[in-house]
């Protein structure tokens, strides 16, 4: 930033600097596609504007970014509270229409999170939807054997992505007569999820989690 502003010939202090970091750092927050991230950010984001402001003496700036920092962590603590309580677990067929268009409308992110993956609905015994509030938020698709279902996909939209969807299928499943959790797909890009829910990794890739 000081050569940027060195080239075109303007003097930046510390103070300057801390301004630019908090603009800049609400302006990511809405590139974000999880609302906790956005939210965290932006909070981030708001927290040094509002310094800067009362550095600066601007009063009026510094009371609406504070009124932000409060805002955002009063829903934080909400959607800790009660993002579980919100989703609904829904058993559905493999050639519901809607099952079938969440998963052509979101292809691309699908391989993107399980790059390699390849799940043709056809194949599945159990498919759900997971609605958050009536909208769709999440899918299951996977194979039954007695109480366990190996996990075929299990996909998060991503504004969903803060691990609340793995803890209410965690204590969704046990209702449906599920009582173990295996998954073999794609999971380099998923360790720290899989871990973080409990799952162990087996010696042949494969990840278990009794329930």
């Amino acid at each position: 930033m000081r050569l940027l502003a060195a080239a075109f010939n303007i003097t930046l202090d510390w103070t300057e600097i801390l301004g630019y970091i908090g603009s800049a750092l609400v302006l990511i927050s809405f590139l974000m596609t999880s609302v906790v991230k956005l939210r965290i950010v932006n909070m981030a984001g708001s927290i040094i504007s509002c310094t800067y402001a009362l550095i600066i003496g601007s009063y009026p700036l510094a009371l609406m970014n504070f009124a932000l920092v409060l805002i955002n962590l009063h829903f934080l603590l909400k959607a800790r509270q009660t993002s579980e309580k919100h989703y609904t677990l829904v058993e559905t067929q493999k050639s519901d229409a809607v099952l079938r268009h969440l998963l052509m409308k979101y292809t691309e992110d699908i391989l993107a999170c399980f790059p390699g993956l390849s799940v043709d609905p056809e194949t599945v015994d159990d498919a759900y939807l997971i609605l958050c509030d009536d909208a769709p938020a999440g899918i299951v698709l996977g194979k039954r054997a007695g109480d366990t279902l190996h996990l075929l996909l299990d996909y998060s939209l991503p504004p969903y992505r803060d691990h609340s969807l793995g803890r209410f299928l965690l204590e969704a499943f046990p209702g449906r007569g599920i009582r173990t959790l295996i998954f073999t797909g794609p999971a380099e890009n998923h360790k720290g999820h899989l871990e973080k829910m409990g799952f162990k990794v087996q010696p042949d890739g494969s990840w278990i989690r009794k329930l």
